[in-house]
């Protein structure tokens, strides 16, 4: 007696549905484009479909067909729309997992439908409150391991709530929400300027970009290049507009902030001082770790592993560029890092990202290219920003030739 495949029984048009359904919950938590196609063409073999993806940062089309019909007879093509996806680890894993358990048949194709609808309930306000405390603590903390004073230190973690709060102001209007990038540069350096002006002397630039250190699309940077690598060339050059667009928007913000303070005749400050210890460091690479535990929404039984590795993509960089230089810091980092998360991957059979993703988010080159742009609309020339330029560029190969030779080295059987 043959025994009946669950996830090949099910009708054509809903097996489409699935995979539909499925590869947009994966673009919404930022899956890149080589990931997110390979997982859905094994999907789609699993449930007895071709499928031919074609997938960049704000849309896919999705062209199906049945192996079992004659050619030509079942062709379809799903053309769908969707916004810029954001980090969510507890929902990639439940997304991998509802996957895994469709196409094994222990879940039916409708079941695992509804499932993914599950995941697209908003926040509650305990999840907006840690989301806003994570922005506090992750430009705190950003700001610590940069050994700044306490008061910088102070300024970057109250500048960071205030952008939090926006952020979360800004998801429910669309008009606010493209202009949030520029706002939050613009809160950034009234904030900073403030206080340098009235309070004391700040690491004026340094506490910026602290404060916006989550806002940065050093990761962006990192993905299209990656793409790009990959010949996704479509994605990687959208992607690598977009970031930065990014940066733009931030550095308007900031100098709009400037421009003003300079029309009321308000100079602030500035000292250039990074006297903390040690043990500052220390507590700093904690509070951050956790901090990007928050924001990358992972799920508390997995705040350890992505807490190790944060810490442990950052201390190989560190410990690695005292010894060899920055950028060979960097490279082994993402190599260490990408490798661990392929390896996790196989053996435990979850996605990689809990770990490839906090690795190296330390190590993206996104602050050190805000630092350039600023740099440069302060001094009106070219040159001032050139070696932050090159730092940011320098960073980005080293970063990219880790990842792969990370891959490599641990070759990755699964797509996430």
């Amino acid at each position: 007696m043959q025994t009946r495949d669950p996830a090949t029984d099910a009708g054509y048009t809903e097996r489409i549905a699935f995979v539909v359904e499925l590869a947009e919950h994966l673009h919404a938590y930022g899956t890149t484009a080589q990931r997110l196609e390979g997982a859905i063409e094994s999907v789609a073999k699993r449930l007895g479909l071709e499928c031919e993806p074609w997938v960049n940062p704000t849309g896919m089309i999705l062209a199906f067909s049945d192996h079992a019909r004659p050619a030509g007879e079942s062709d379809t093509t799903r053309v769908i729309r969707v916004g810029l996806g954001d980090t969510d680890l507890y929902k990639l894993c439940e997304v991998d997992r509802i996957a895994e358990d469709v196409m094994a048949g222990r879940v039916q194709i409708a079941a695992g439908r509804e499932a993914l609808r599950a995941l697209d309930r908003p926040a509650g306000w305990r999840g907006k409150a840690m989301q806003l405390l994570g922005f506090g603590m992750a430009s705190a903390a950003v700001a610590g391991l940069l050994r700044l004073p306490w008061l910088d230190i102070a300024t970057a973690g109250v500048i960071g709530l205030l952008i939090g709060l926006l952020d979360i102001v800004a998801q429910k209007r669309p008009r606010l929400s493209e202009a949030s990038d520029a706002l939050a540069g613009l809160v950034a350096g009234a904030v900073a300027i403030a206080v340098s002006g009235f309070v004391a002397p700040l690491n004026l630039n340094t506490v910026i970009i602290a404060s916006l250190i989550v806002l940065l699309p050093g990761m962006a940077l990192t993905n299209a290049v990656n793409e790009l690598t990959s010949r996704h060339l479509v994605s990687g050059t959208a992607r690598f507009a977009g970031a930065l667009t990014t940066i733009l928007k931030l550095t308007i913000g900031t100098a709009i902030a400037l421009s003003v303070a300079g029309l009321l005749g308000l100079e602030p400050a500035v000292r250039a001082s990074r006297p903390q210890p040690d043990w500052v460091v220390w507590c700093a690479l904690a509070v951050g770790a956790f901090a990007f535990a928050v924001l990358f929404r992972a799920h508390r039984r997995d705040y350890p592993l992505v807490m190790a590795a944060a810490a442990g993509g950052y201390l190989i960089s560190r410990y690695g560029g005292e010894a060899f230089g920055p950028q060979a810091g960097v490279f082994l980092a993402a190599l260490a890092m990408t490798a661990a998360g392929n390896a996790y991957a196989r053996w435990v059979n979850r996605p990689g990202a809990l770990i490839r993703l906090p690795g190296i988010i330390m190590l993206v080159p996104g602050s050190i290219a805000l630092r350039g742009v600023i740099s440069l609309v302060q001094a009106q020339d070219i040159g001032a920003g050139q070696d932050a330029a090159m730092a940011a560029l320098n960073t980005l190969m080293a970063l990219l030739a880790g990842l792969l030779f990370g891959n490599l080295l641990v070759s990755a059987r699964r797509n996430l």
